[in-house]
């Protein structure tokens, strides 16, 4: 299958998975949703090892993306593809936000049954909600699977899933900035680990041989924890008040 056929594709049949999988889970919110979601990660993972068209096992092959005879076949080729991708959809999430649909998502965010008083349809929204968000992640996912060129169950893990979480957590949900913000930390963080656990490792040898996977653990879970104690709104809310106090500047108080 074609790489221009398969990427829009890849966003729509994982957003109508999103839709057969949030449906049941509309009456819930909070901790329960999140639980919810994780359960149907795991349903998500049984079905492709199990299923033929899936790879099962074995994974599938997706070869490398081509244009008029021209070959995407190394990450500095896939790179402009990516960008140029990442640049429609932010534009696209963010002009979401001044639509009908992006006021009806802050109302349900904020206060459900006020929303609801107010006239939105929950049921519609939230399941539009829901296939907007996998739509986003099957476009990754596709762009990730023509970038490796190879895609198989163990490379989507419960740790992956619980990362770009934290990602948001650190970010700062609901904001498009937050969400980069929260990438660029935690890949910072990840060569922070990785660059100094070596050291560690020979300033305490109880650590081990490589310690980067545990510390790597041990520092993600940490930051998660101060954002939510200290700034639960995340970088975004702090960029927010930097941008706020540099226009007032020199009467920013």
């Amino acid at each position: 299958l074609s790489f221009w056929i398969a990427l829009p594709l890849s966003g729509i049949i994982a957003g109508l998975i999103g839709i057969i999988g949030g449906a049941p889970s509309l009456r819930i919110k909070g901790m329960y949703l999140a639980m919810a979601t994780i359960a149907i990660h795991f349903v998500v993972i049984w079905l492709i090892l199990h299923l033929e068209i899936t790879g099962s096992f074995k994974g599938l092959f997706p070869p490398p993306p081509s244009l008029v005879g021209f070959e995407f076949d190394t990450d500095e080729r896939m790179y402009y593809i990516i960008m140029t991708v990442m640049v429609i959809m932010t534009y696209a999430a963010r002009n979401l936000a001044r639509t009908k649909v992006g006021r009806a998502f802050v109302a349900i965010r904020d206060n459900d049954l006020a929303g609801e008083v107010m006239g939105v349809n929950l049921y519609y929204y939230k399941l539009l909600a829901f296939f907007l968000a996998c739509f986003y992640a099957g476009i990754a996912g596709s762009l990730w699977a023509h970038l490796i060129t190879v895609v198989n169950s163990e490379q989507f893990t419960l740790m992956h899933a619980l990362e770009y979480i934290g990602m948001l957590i650190i970010g700062g949900m609901g904001s498009i900035p937050g969400v980069f913000f929260g990438v660029l930390f935690i890949r910072i963080l990840n060569e922070v680990v990785m660059f100094t656990s070596p050291v560690l490792a020979k300033t305490f040898p109880w650590l081990g041989t490589s310690p980067a996977a545990a510390l790597g653990l041990i520092a993600f879970g940490l930051a998660v924890m101060i954002f939510l104690i200290f700034e639960p709104r995340g970088l975004a809310h702090r960029w927010e008040i930097f941008k706020a106090s540099y226009r007032l500047y020199p009467f920013a108080y």
